[in-house]
């Protein structure tokens, strides 16, 4: 009986440890042969403008450019957004985890977490394991957290002085992976660079509208 017991405690433990496929929340994977897509700071030659795409260093290689610094410390935060299927909306993707970034030599990359997702099981439907919802839709936000006073994602949308950047949306597969115990989760794979960017007040994007508007007008009058 004790037997039978510990067996059936044993297994309750596994299934808590593996009951949710799982997923490498990182941008610097595989020392860089895997994913490699360091984050980029404000370009202060243009800082409202947030760019996508790996440069030539990257994994896999761009041909983008950032003039931003990279992004270092506990000043900055990542989250990783997601959710269980293919092609989801933006819109509707939940905060999976979040960490903050290297420092040094490591600068642009963060602190790799391996997290659960939410709703995921560990193996695909009817035996294929590239079938809904086996897949996931996920996404990296980042911000400055201006000293730690901007806690959330939600917080640095409504601050204009909170530099904030996102990635292209990316599929997934064999979240977790299968087996007994399960294969090493996968990596965010297609994650490229992104940099920050300031986006102002709608009201100021408005005075400047009605500036030049006016500056136009009087021109025509001369």
């Amino acid at each position: 009986m004790k037997t039978t017991l510990l067996f059936s405690a044993s297994l309750l433990v596994a299934a808590g440890a593996f009951g949710q496929g799982q997923i490498q929340f990182g941008n610097l994977i595989g020392n860089g042969a895997v994913t490699k897509a360091p984050i980029y700071d404000v370009d202060p030659l243009s800082p409202t403008v947030s760019k996508t795409g790996n440069t030539s260093a990257g994994a896999p290689a761009g041909t983008q450019t950032y003039g931003g610094l990279l992004l270092a410390g506990t000043s900055y935060t990542c989250q990783l957004w997601g959710l269980v299927g293919a092609n989801k909306t933006e819109a509707a993707l939940e905060l999976v985890a979040s960490t903050t970034f290297r420092t040094g030599t490591a600068a642009g990359f963060i602190n790799t977490l391996t997290v659960s997702v939410p709703g995921s099981p560990l193996s695909g439907t009817a035996g294929n394991p590239n079938s809904d919802p086996f897949l996931g839709t996920f996404q990296v936000r980042a911000w400055n957290n201006l000293g730690g006073t901007v806690a959330t994602w939600a917080a640095a949308l409504a601050n204009p002085a909170a530099g904030r950047g996102k990635s292209a949306l990316i599929n997934t597969t064999a979240l977790g992976g299968t087996g007994d115990p399960p294969a090493t989760p996968p990596a965010l794979l297609g994650l490229q660079s992104f940099s920050l960017a300031i986006v102002p007040e709608p009201s100021s994007i408005a005075l400047g509208v009605l500036g030049l508007g006016t500056l136009m007008f009087l021109r025509r009058r001369r």
